[in-house]
């Protein structure tokens, strides 16, 4: 690559529209560093602090507003105290800025989901983006958004949208299916029947206020492509939060796409996904600041591969997977010996996916699992870059596909992996973190690997499991997804079964003598899995 590098250098007026390959980059000058300004949608560990880190590996100073002045669960934050934060913490030395509007219109991502806000708040914080821009012409600047959720029931809705979704998430789910579909597809006779019950059976404040909020959003959506037309970001996405093929969220995503259609992709994408955004963002960023363009050779298991329609997704991965790579910086190509990260996508051959605490997920080898985990050990011989995007099963990893890595002695042989939740945010976030991998020390890249295997496949796929069956056993009030008086306890008893998994699946790193496991959302969806310090 050296080599190559310096043919470019000699050839660089002639090569100069070419983009440039990361590890060309990185063979020809030391890192860049300088601070980043990044204001995740929460304060979730994966969307703060395992972010934030990812980029901190490289030298950079990631800025962060205090986990309280974040939303979270219960507090939904407060937007206008995180725009005072990001104006007092810009200056001219400042080299990015990575934004998230939920946080900033609406306090948090759940915030966008339950807030009061009326259309003109929304709209006037909007305008702040605007007059940032103004007074800061020259910082790069990255806004991810995301397109409201339509969770398929109740109880896949948590406690994060208003109460009256526990009673009639699925029919209004349904509803706004039937609202999609009537528009794209036309609807049978029967289905004309069924939407003119589900409008007499859903109370009409319940949908009014849902869809008034998703309103709001909407306009937001269409006034934060405006700004991107005018050039106030470097770069804009909206990402479409749990969805469904046909949803309320794939409606307005297909209409927000065709409001900025005259936008390129390298200003301005609507794809599916959320959580990942920020890790995405803050990699574009870095890329950009470096003038690196990754490139990206991804491979699928056999069967269905690239054709899986994920759980909470509306479309196939390998869409999910360009238009990903596209927004963080990088360019796909078609050859493993061209590329910075060989992304081997872990799917099963049906194309179907389940969730971690399925029985399915116990372990034993599964039909494809042999031949993914050859395809895994055959490119590390090769000593190409290979992260994994595991999305088997969705909220974990895939236990049988970890096992067999185990074995093998391949799991500090990758450079990323991800498995953490739905598909595309761990693929987004594989690939966010994969890209940048070729610019770390090894030593960096096995922390990564340590936190995402400790989160994906420890707890995930495995403590998580074991301790929601436990929950009775514990004194006082709290379940699964609001743990209160039982969180002590539980956060005890989850701290020693994790001790027990590492103990028994990981190497005996020094930060593994002591690791703890807290709830800081108060339910056991997510933890926050602390190695003893080093």
């Amino acid at each position: 690559m050296k080599r190559i590098f310096s043919m470019v250098l000699c050839l660089c007026l002639l090569l100069a529209a070419l983009p440039v390959s990361a590890k060309s980059a990185a063979d020809a000058a030391p890192q860049s560093k300088g601070r980043i300004l990044f204001v995740p949608h929460d304060n979730r560990p994966i969307s703060d602090q395992q972010t934030a880190d990812t980029v901190r590996k490289l030298g950079y100073d990631v800025v962060v507003p205090p986990a309280d002045l974040l939303g979270s669960r219960e507090h939904l934050g407060n937007p206008d105290a995180l725009w005072d934060w990001v104006e007092k913490n810009t200056d001219k030395n400042l080299k990015a800025a990575v934004l998230s509007a939920d946080s900033l219109l609406y306090g948090s991502l759940v915030g966008s989901r339950k807030h009061t806000y009326s259309r003109g708040e929304v709209l006037s914080r909007v305008a702040r983006f605007a007059a940032y821009n103004q007074k800061n012409p020259k910082l790069k600047t990255y806004v991810f958004a995301s397109i409201m959720r339509t969770p398929r029931t109740g109880e896949a809705s948590g406690t994060e949208e208003p109460s009256y979704y526990q009673s009639y998430g699925a029919d209004i789910f349904r509803y706004t299916a039937l609202t999609d579909k009537a528009e794209t597809d036309g609807l049978l006779p029967r289905e004309k029947k069924e939407y003119a019950f589900l409008q007499e059976l859903i109370p009409e404040e319940a949908i009014k206020d849902w869809l008034n909020r998703r309103n709001k959003n909407f306009a937001a959506s269409e006034a934060l492509i405006d700004l991107t037309r005018q050039k106030v970001f470097d770069y804009c996405v909206l990402g479409r939060d749990d969805n469904a093929p046909h949803s309320q969220t794939h409606m307005e995503s297909r209409h927000l796409a065709k409001y900025g259609s005259d936008l390129s992709i390298s200003q301005f994408q609507a794809m599916a996904g959320t959580d990942e955004l920020g890790m995405l963002m803050l990699t574009r960023a870095v890329n950009d600041l470096e003038a690196v363009v990754p490139f990206v050779y991804v491979r699928y298991n056999w069967g269905a591969g690239p054709r899986t329609v994920p759980s909470y997704s509306d479309e196939t991965i390998e869409k999910s997977m360009r238009s990903h790579i596209v927004a963080a910086g990088g360019l796909q190509v078609s050859s493993p010996k061209r590329a910075d990260l060989v992304l081997l996508v872990n799917t099963n051959p049906s194309g179907r996916t389940y969730e971690a605490n399925y029985p399915q997920n116990n372990g034993v080898p599964r039909e494809g699992t042999k031949y993914f985990v050859d395809m895994v050990a055959e490119a590390v011989a090769m000593n190409e870059p290979v992260g994994i995007g595991d999305i088997a099963f969705a909220n974990g990893a895939d236990n049988a596909l970890m096992e067999q890595l185990k074995k093998r002695g391949l799991l500090f042989k990758l450079r990323a992996y991800s498995g953490w939740n739905t598909a595309t945010n761990s693929t987004g976030f594989v690939l966010g973190q994969g890209m940048l991998s070729g610019r770390m020390t090894d030593a960096a890249v096995d922390e990564l690997l340590l936190t995402r295997y400790l989160d994906d496949w420890a707890y995930q796929a495995n403590v998580r499991q074991t301790v929601a069956h436990q929950i009775g056993w514990f004194r006082g009030s709290g379940f699964y997804a609001s743990l209160n008086e039982k969180r002590a306890p539980i956060e005890r008893r989850a701290t020693s079964l994790m001790q027990r998994f590492v103990d028994d699946n990981l190497p005996p790193f020094d930060s593994l003598r002591a690791v703890t496991v807290t709830f800081p959302w108060n339910r056991m969806f997510e933890a926050s899995v602390d190695p003893a310090a080093n």
